[in-house]
Protein backbone atom coordinates (compact mmCIF):
# COMPACT_ATOMS: atom_id res chain seq x y z
CA UNK A 1 0.00 0.00 0.00
CA UNK A 2 1.34 3.40 -0.91
CA UNK A 3 -1.94 5.18 -0.26
CA UNK A 4 -0.46 7.99 1.79
CA UNK A 5 3.10 8.14 0.52
CA UNK A 6 4.15 11.29 -1.30
CA UNK A 7 5.95 11.43 -4.66
CA UNK A 8 9.71 11.48 -4.19
CA UNK A 9 12.50 12.99 -6.25
CA UNK A 10 12.53 9.77 -8.28
CA UNK A 11 9.66 9.92 -10.84
CA UNK A 12 8.90 6.23 -10.29
CA UNK A 13 9.12 6.37 -6.49
CA UNK A 14 7.16 7.53 -3.49
CA UNK A 15 8.28 8.32 0.03
CA UNK A 16 6.69 8.56 3.46
CA UNK A 17 9.38 10.93 4.72
CA UNK A 18 12.21 12.84 3.13
CA UNK A 19 15.64 11.29 3.21
CA UNK A 20 17.33 14.60 2.36
CA UNK A 21 19.68 15.32 5.24
CA UNK A 22 18.52 12.29 7.22
CA UNK A 23 20.71 11.14 10.09
CA UNK A 24 20.49 8.60 12.87
CA UNK A 25 19.57 11.51 15.16
CA UNK A 26 16.59 12.79 13.12
CA UNK A 27 15.28 9.58 11.48
CA UNK A 28 12.91 8.65 14.33
CA UNK A 29 11.38 12.15 14.42
CA UNK A 30 10.70 12.02 10.68
CA UNK A 31 9.05 8.63 10.98
CA UNK A 32 7.04 9.73 14.03
CA UNK A 33 5.78 12.83 12.19
CA UNK A 34 4.13 10.79 9.43
CA UNK A 35 3.15 7.74 11.51
CA UNK A 36 -0.40 8.92 12.35
CA UNK A 37 -1.11 9.21 8.61
CA UNK A 38 0.36 5.76 7.98
CA UNK A 39 -1.73 4.15 10.74
CA UNK A 40 -4.83 6.01 9.56
CA UNK A 41 -4.23 4.67 6.04
CA UNK A 42 -3.87 1.09 7.30
CA UNK A 43 -7.04 1.43 9.39
CA UNK A 44 -8.90 2.92 6.39
CA UNK A 45 -8.02 -0.05 4.17
CA UNK A 46 -8.83 -2.53 6.94
CA UNK A 47 -12.28 -0.97 7.24
CA UNK A 48 -12.81 -0.70 3.48
CA UNK A 49 -11.93 -4.35 2.94
CA UNK A 50 -13.58 -5.70 6.07
CA UNK A 51 -10.30 -7.20 7.27
CA UNK A 52 -9.29 -6.96 10.89
CA UNK A 53 -5.80 -6.61 12.30
CA UNK A 54 -5.60 -10.37 12.85
CA UNK A 55 -5.82 -10.88 9.06
CA UNK A 56 -3.65 -7.92 8.04
CA UNK A 57 -0.11 -8.29 6.72
CA UNK A 58 1.94 -5.15 6.20
CA UNK A 59 4.55 -5.69 3.49
CA UNK A 60 7.10 -3.04 2.70
CA UNK A 61 10.36 -2.48 0.88
CA UNK A 62 13.01 -0.04 2.12
CA UNK A 63 11.13 2.99 3.46
CA UNK A 64 7.87 1.02 3.32
CA UNK A 65 9.52 -1.62 5.50
CA UNK A 66 10.63 1.07 7.94
CA UNK A 67 7.05 2.33 8.19
CA UNK A 68 5.61 -1.17 8.63
CA UNK A 69 8.10 -2.03 11.39
CA UNK A 70 7.71 1.30 13.15
CA UNK A 71 3.89 1.11 12.96
CA UNK A 72 3.91 -2.03 15.08
CA UNK A 73 6.00 -0.17 17.67
CA UNK A 74 3.62 2.79 17.58
CA UNK A 75 0.45 0.71 17.64
CA UNK A 76 0.98 -2.88 18.75
CA UNK A 77 -1.59 -5.18 17.18
CA UNK A 78 -2.10 -3.04 14.07
CA UNK A 79 -1.34 -6.12 11.95
CA UNK A 80 -0.66 -9.78 12.61
CA UNK A 81 2.22 -10.01 10.15
CA UNK A 82 4.97 -7.73 8.87
CA UNK A 83 7.20 -8.63 5.94
CA UNK A 84 10.08 -6.15 5.77
CA UNK A 85 12.20 -6.28 2.64
CA UNK A 86 15.56 -4.49 3.02
CA UNK A 87 14.28 -2.24 5.80
CA UNK A 88 15.18 -1.31 9.33
CA UNK A 89 13.80 0.28 12.48
CA UNK A 90 14.38 4.00 12.90
CA UNK A 91 15.35 3.01 16.45
CA UNK A 92 15.39 -0.53 17.77
CA UNK A 93 12.34 -1.68 19.73
CA UNK A 94 12.68 -2.08 23.47
CA UNK A 95 9.49 -4.14 23.77
CA UNK A 96 7.86 -6.68 21.49
CA UNK A 97 4.79 -8.86 21.38
CA UNK A 98 4.06 -12.18 19.76
CA UNK A 99 0.78 -10.69 18.47
CA UNK A 100 2.68 -9.71 15.33
CA UNK A 101 4.96 -12.10 13.47
CA UNK A 102 7.81 -10.19 11.82
CA UNK A 103 9.72 -11.54 8.84
CA UNK A 104 12.86 -9.64 7.92
CA UNK A 105 14.16 -10.36 4.42
CA UNK A 106 17.38 -8.58 3.50
CA UNK A 107 19.84 -8.61 0.66
CA UNK A 108 23.27 -9.75 1.77
CA UNK A 109 24.88 -7.09 -0.44
CA UNK A 110 22.51 -4.17 0.28
CA UNK A 111 24.47 -0.89 -0.15
CA UNK A 112 21.54 1.33 0.95
CA UNK A 113 20.38 -0.21 4.24
CA UNK A 114 23.16 -2.28 5.76
CA UNK A 115 22.37 -5.88 6.66
CA UNK A 116 23.61 -5.11 10.19
CA UNK A 117 20.32 -3.24 10.81
CA UNK A 118 18.30 -6.39 10.11
CA UNK A 119 20.55 -8.50 12.33
CA UNK A 120 20.28 -5.94 15.15
CA UNK A 121 16.48 -5.85 14.74
CA UNK A 122 16.24 -9.62 14.97
CA UNK A 123 18.40 -9.64 18.11
CA UNK A 124 16.38 -6.84 19.74
CA UNK A 125 13.06 -8.52 18.97
CA UNK A 126 14.22 -11.89 20.25
CA UNK A 127 15.56 -10.28 23.44
CA UNK A 128 12.20 -8.56 23.95
CA UNK A 129 10.26 -11.81 23.44
CA UNK A 130 9.01 -11.06 19.93
CA UNK A 131 8.22 -13.40 17.05
CA UNK A 132 10.80 -12.77 14.32
CA UNK A 133 12.69 -14.47 11.53
CA UNK A 134 15.51 -13.15 9.37
CA UNK A 135 16.30 -14.44 5.90
CA UNK A 136 19.44 -13.14 4.21
CA UNK A 137 19.40 -13.37 0.43
CA UNK A 138 22.98 -13.87 -0.74
CA UNK A 139 24.29 -11.74 -3.61
CA UNK A 140 21.25 -9.43 -3.50
CA UNK A 141 21.56 -5.69 -3.16
CA UNK A 142 18.78 -3.22 -2.32
CA UNK A 143 16.10 -5.03 -4.28
CA UNK A 144 13.43 -7.72 -4.25
CA UNK A 145 14.08 -10.71 -6.48
CA UNK A 146 12.34 -14.05 -7.04
CA UNK A 147 14.21 -15.63 -4.11
CA UNK A 148 13.18 -12.96 -1.62
CA UNK A 149 9.59 -12.93 -2.91
CA UNK A 150 9.41 -16.71 -2.52
CA UNK A 151 10.68 -16.40 1.06
CA UNK A 152 7.92 -13.88 1.80
CA UNK A 153 5.21 -16.05 0.23
CA UNK A 154 6.45 -19.11 2.10
CA UNK A 155 6.38 -17.21 5.41
CA UNK A 156 2.84 -16.04 4.77
CA UNK A 157 1.67 -19.52 3.79
CA UNK A 158 3.56 -21.79 6.15
CA UNK A 159 4.81 -19.97 9.25
CA UNK A 160 2.66 -20.54 12.30
CA UNK A 161 2.75 -17.46 14.54
CA UNK A 162 4.47 -17.99 17.88
CA UNK A 163 1.45 -16.77 19.85
CA UNK A 164 -0.45 -19.92 18.79
CA UNK A 165 2.27 -22.09 20.35
CA UNK A 166 2.31 -19.89 23.45
CA UNK A 167 -1.48 -20.30 23.80
CA UNK A 168 -1.29 -24.06 23.32
CA UNK A 169 1.48 -24.44 25.88
CA UNK A 170 -0.36 -22.29 28.42
CA UNK A 171 -3.16 -24.82 28.64
CA UNK A 172 -5.76 -22.24 27.64
CA UNK A 173 -8.84 -23.18 25.67
CA UNK A 174 -8.74 -22.34 21.96
CA UNK A 175 -10.82 -19.40 20.81
CA UNK A 176 -13.05 -19.34 17.74
CA UNK A 177 -10.28 -17.76 15.66
CA UNK A 178 -7.97 -20.68 16.51
CA UNK A 179 -10.14 -23.30 14.81
CA UNK A 180 -9.26 -24.15 11.23
CA UNK A 181 -11.88 -26.13 9.36
CA UNK A 182 -10.36 -29.02 7.43
CA UNK A 183 -11.95 -30.04 4.15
Amino acid sequence: MSGGAEPSGNPAGRQWFSVQGITEDNRQARVDAIMPTFIETVRYWQKQSGVGANATALIGFSQGAIMALESIKAEPGLASRVIAFNGRYASLPETASTATTIHLIHGGEDPVIDLAHAVAAQEALISAGGDVTLDIVEDLGHAIDNRSMQLALDHLRYTIPKHYFDEALSGGKPGDDDVIEMM
